[in-house]
């Protein structure tokens, strides 16, 4: 227990992550994401996290300084939603956050394309919601529609091109401050995996419609475009991250598939690419950042990832009896009172060993 320690402390507040933890954000705003889980909603862009450009455009904007925090929260919650049934559940210790981040894996492509993404959704709400200054709704769309099928532009259409725009600007870091062996790959390829998250939230634009008429007729229709709800976005996300695509190591004019005999098949926009494969996730490894699996709480019953045979790595698991008492069968009483039962269940949990 001793060794996980310093690791839990980190964990308390922002302020203290900040503080305890200086050299643990590796450089990344993602960290951002984690202080916010946990801190004061209006703590400003700290400057450990970020780099001295990122730094500089939350001087330049303020008022998207609550953005761009919301927006790697936003990301980082749904990659836990998303992963929170699977060996590796989107949950490094904060010490390691930044490592794993320059791994290179199918998961370093996850987390850069849904932290892109959700810059994308947070920004383009605050404009939507008219509280940046350099952006409102999507007026291009306003003068049309089709009055033959009765419906037309109208509301407030989110407008993600501001959105996408500042995406850019603040994480696609340029390839002249990517240095080392197979640096401007590595940087070229986490630009490529920005933009994927981009370019889902663009995919899944939709439109929604309200009737106006005598008694809801339905004369005519007012439309707008509208982002979708970011767990869908998140779902997209994972399927592009389970058909991710491993690419060489070796950039030449353009990024390229690694197996030579699907070299000329095209690397899409939306595709996840990584580098280098997954580690072993089911065993501990202070040094890579992976907490490993054993403690996790896994189904008995189910046949997937969360299910105690893959979760547990074939190790086997503990289960234990909980106990829950809970208030039921409330009935109001006249008057004036609820007079209830107190309840008692006994569950099975079951925990890899």
């Amino acid at each position: 227990m001793g060794r996980v320690a310093p690791l839990g402390r980190c964990l308390l507040r922002a302020a203290l992550l900040l503080a305890l933890c200086p050299g643990a954000a590796g450089g990344t705003w993602t960290w951002l994401g984690i202080a916010a889980s946990g801190g004061p909603e209006k703590m400003g862009c700290p400057s450990p996290p970020l780099s001295p450009r990122q730094q500089e455009l939350c001087r330049e904007k303020p008022e998207l300084v609550p953005a761009i925090r919301e927006g790697a929260s936003l990301g980082l919650r749904e990659c836990r939603s998303q992963f929170r049934h699977e060996r590796w559940d989107c949950r490094p210790p904060p010490a390691a956050f930044g490592q794993q981040l320059s791994s290179g894996t199918k998961e370093t492509a996850f987390i850069h394309a849904v932290t892109a993404a959700g810059l994308v959704h947070a920004v383009t709400r605050s404009c939507s919601a008219g509280n940046v200054t350099e952006c409102s709704c999507d007026t291009s769309l306003q003068s049309g529609g089709s009055a033959s099928e009765g419906w037309h532009w109208g509301g407030c259409s989110d407008d993600i091109h501001y959105g996408m725009s500042f995406s850019r600007r603040f994480l696609d870091v340029p390839m002249r401050n990517i240095t080392g062996k197979n640096g401007s790959g590595l940087a070229a390829m986490n630009r490529h995996n920005n933009e994927a998250g981009r370019q889902a939230v663009a995919k899944l634009m939709s439109v929604d419609c309200r009737c106006h008429g005598v008694s809801g007729s339905c004369a005519v229709k007012t439309c707008w475009k509208t982002m979708s709800s970011f767990e869908k976005i998140g779902r997209f996300l994972k399927d592009k991250y389970e058909n991710s695509i491993q690419i060489s190591d070796r950039l030449k004019k353009k990024l390229r598939r690694k197996e030579k005999s699907q070299r000329k098949i095209p690397i899409q926009k939306e595709d996840l690419l990584y580098v280098n494969k997954s580690p072993n996730y089911c065993v501990e490894d202070q040094k890579l950042g992976i907490p490993g699996t054993q403690g996790r709480e896994c189904n008995r019953t189910s046949e997937g990832p969360d299910g105690c045979n893959l979760l547990c790595c074939g190790r086997g698991y503990n289960t234990h009896v909980v106990r829950h008492v809970e208030r039921c069968d409330c009935k109001f009483i006249w008057c004036c009172y609820v007079r209830c039962r107190r309840c008692e269940t006994m569950t099975d949990v079951h925990t890899c060993k």
